[in-house]
């Protein structure tokens, strides 16, 4: 029978159960082999892995025993930023260093491994997670958060007294950090506070040396600038208004003066004249003219107190005040040209009663005209008095616009550094208050809720999980090399492969003979193959698992 020469081109058949099982049958020790080298191997592997034993402590933040409405806290962070800041103040560089010396960690690494990797592997097994959210509660006051603390060790002592160890420092350090941050900020603001306060009195005192350089003429002295002037215009007005009034009584008295006078010398000249019945009607007629003038005079100085000159009733009392003096002119000079030349001196005689009379009013007129005068002169130096202080609160209120710049500048930096250091008194007040309180301990602080577990059960490895996981990885090694061995394979297996690969009938089957000395050495060499394969393996799987539990006790 000759093979088919386009053997190699022609698709392969599709294999059954039976195909299947002749190869496992034919590849049974690549499938065996790979899976005796996972089991050993996962098995080494899991029991020389060592134990990993997790410790566990838990922490929680107490709020302040003061509500924050009353007492603000200089320390404000949220819970993942606190967490931030715990971790990194229990994974620092020294920290770690110190925590592996003073209990000799990592014994078989340490001079081998450097410090900086057996502290970075350190870093990795300490964990720190919250356990409960922030949430506010109906007072308002939030609630305590928690968080726990972990490290994983080999040793599980070691591990607990890690752990204690952290929360020990965090409990203790962080109630320190938060005081001395504290104090750092009252401090702070106690240097800005006195800043702030050399910087208003320094203005302050420039608002001072310009208000005493520029006094009463000050923007906001405007309005008690104008006061004043109209006061003093009330008063100046007051003042002219006296000096007429006293101008108009002076007035009145001189022409009563003059009136008396005439009449002592209508008097004297009546009592020397030779027709005493004329003599006496005009005198009596001049007598009703001054009277009529006088009174005529004081109601036109009523009349100007209240009307203006150009009044109708002004005009037609000025009117006949004129016609009245020019009637009284005329007598007199009538009275002038009709009186005798002057007669030879007499004898002295003695002085009526009428006479006397008339010259005690004429002292007397004289006596009050002298106090007018000195009345005029009072109201007059009193009315330049009020018009120099006048002009001074003019040139005040004039002079106002020329510094107003300078002022409202000098006064908008006055009020920005008060409101600035008012603002940073009532910050450093607080903080100073906040500061007492985290002296006290009544802040915020860290309280254990859980200490540091010891941990009775490794946390890794998983030992069954690596040796299934080992076991079947290698099993499916095996397989693998099975079939890649069975596809290089091109061979004929059976009788299957003849029918359908050269499509020829098959008449019958020559078994292959092979002597029995060549088969029973193949069957003595793969048992001692075999053999000292599974013993190996199972040296190695029981040196390992005699090194873990030597090791554990």
């Amino acid at each position: 029978m000759q093979p088919n020469t386009e053997s190699y081109s022609v698709r392969r058949r599709p294999m059954d159960f039976d195909d299947y099982i002749d190869v496992v049958r034919r590849h049974k020790s690549w499938i065996a082999g790979p899976a005796l080298a996972g089991v050993v191997f996962s098995v080494v592997v899991a029991f020389l892995w060592p134990d990993t034993y997790t410790s566990e402590a838990t922490i929680r933040i107490v709020p302040p025993a003061v509500p924050e409405r009353f007492v603000a806290t200089n320390v404000n962070l949220q819970v993942g930023q606190r967490l931030a800041a715990f971790y990194q103040q229990v994974t620092s560089r020294d920290r770690l260093q110190n925590l592996i010396q003073t209990f000799n960690l990592y014994p078989r690494k340490r001079g081998r491994v450097p410090d900086e990797d057996l502290i970075e592997e350190m870093r990795r097994r300490i964990e720190m997670r919250p356990v409960t959210s922030v949430r506010e509660p109906v007072d308002g006051r939030p609630m305590a958060t928690a968080f726990r603390v972990s490290f994983s060790y080999e040793n599980r002592y070691d591990a607990q007294k890690v752990v204690r160890s952290i929360v020990e420092s965090l409990t203790t350090e962080t109630l320190q950090r938060r005081t001395t941050e504290s104090e750092t900020t009252t401090r702070f603001l106690k240097e800005k506070v006195d800043a702030a306060k050399q910087k208003l009195d320094a203005i302050e005192a420039k608002v001072e040396q310009y208000k005493r350089a520029f006094a009463g003429k000050l923007p906001e002295q405007l309005e008690s600038n104008l006061a004043q002037l109209r006061a003093l215009d009330t008063q100046i007005a007051s003042a002219m208004s006296s000096v007429n009034r006293a101008t108009q009584e002076k007035l009145l008295l001189e022409n009563q003066l003059r009136i008396t006078q005439d009449q002592l010398q209508n008097l004297l000249a009546a009592a020397a004249a030779s027709s005493p019945l004329e003599t006496t009607s005009k005198n009596e007629r001049l007598v009703q003219l001054e009277r009529e003038i006088l009174n005529t005079e004081t109601r036109l100085a009523g009349l100007r107190e209240q009307y203006t000159n150009n009044h109708p009733d002004v005009r037609r009392t000025e009117a006949l005040l004129a016609g009245l003096r020019q009637e009284r002119d005329a007598l007199l000079k009538q009275e002038q040209q009709q009186k005798p030349a002057p007669a030879a001196p007499a004898e002295p005689v003695v002085k009526s009663r009428e006479q006397r009379q008339y010259e005690a009013d004429i002292e007397r007129l004289r006596a009050l005209i002298a106090a007018k005068d000195k009345e005029i002169e009072q109201f007059v130096a009193e009315q330049a008095r009020l018009n120099k202080q006048q002009k001074i609160v003019q040139d005040r209120i004039d002079a106002i616009p020329l510094g107003e710049r300078e002022y409202v500048q000098l006064t908008r930096d006055y009020a920005i550094a008060r409101k600035e250091y008012e603002d940073l008194m009532i910050k450093s007040s607080q903080s100073a208050m906040a500061t007492d309180l985290e002296r006290q301990q009544q802040g915020e602080i860290l309280e254990v809720l859980e200490p540091a577990s010891l941990p009775q059960t490794p946390w890794e490895p998983n030992r069954w999980m690596i040796v299934i996981t080992g076991t079947m990885l290698g099993l499916i090694c095996g397989v693998f090399l099975a079939g890649a061995r069975e596809l290089k394979d091109t061979s004929l297996k059976n009788l299957k492969d003849v029918k359908a690969y050269t499509g020829l009938p098959i008449l019958g089957s020559v078994p292959l003979v092979e002597s029995d000395l060549a088969l029973q050495r193949k069957r003595r060499l793969a048992w001692v193959y075999w053999t000292t394969a599974c013993l190996a393996g199972f040296i190695l799987m029981l040196g390992s698992v005699y090194y873990y539990y030597t090791k554990s006790s």
